[in-house]
């Protein structure tokens, strides 16, 4: 993945860069590394919320997962729905919360790219709204011009 995302990048950009005289280690951390990092960060964060998905692990390796600590408990008091809610409802939470932290960062590793960044996750669902209301205001105005006639 991360060769990849490193081969990803132009051989042109290191050459003009040794063309400048910059040196190899500078080239590496200032011109292609970050330029890789579009084609890293979306492919690990996927693997990341993925793993995380699969195995059910929360935090640490060494802490037991979240749904063996959810039977320990419903296992003494018998309340199985409930916390299988709960359980639930933190998976959801660290899985948006890293969805949305994986979004900001192709956002900032996106710059430069295209002469517009992409929209966030709230622009887009801003932008669905307005859609939406636009689109409910032109049914009332055919539903209005139907009655006045």
């Amino acid at each position: 993945m991360i060769r990849g995302g490193i081969l990803s990048v132009d051989a042109g950009q290191t050459e003009a860069a040794q063309a400048l005289g910059i040196g190899k280690a500078r080239t590496l951390r200032r011109i292609v590394v970050p330029q890789a990092m579009r084609s890293i960060v979306p492919t690990a964060g996927n693997m990341l919320i993925g793993t995380l998905k699969g195995t059910s692990i929360v935090s640490v390796p060494a802490v037991h997962d979240l749904l063996y600590s959810a039977q320990l408990v419903y296992n003494q008091t018998y309340q199985v729905i409930p916390l299988l809610m709960v359980a639930t409802l933190w998976y959801i939470a660290v899985t948006t919360v890293l969805g949305v932290g994986q979004s900001h960062v192709e956002r900032h590793y996106a710059r430069g790219a295209a002469r517009a960044l992409p929209p966030t996750p709230v622009q887009r669902l801003a932008a669905a709204g307005r859609a939406r209301l636009a689109t409910y205001r032109r049914s009332l105005r055919s539903a209005r011009s139907l009655l006045s006639l």
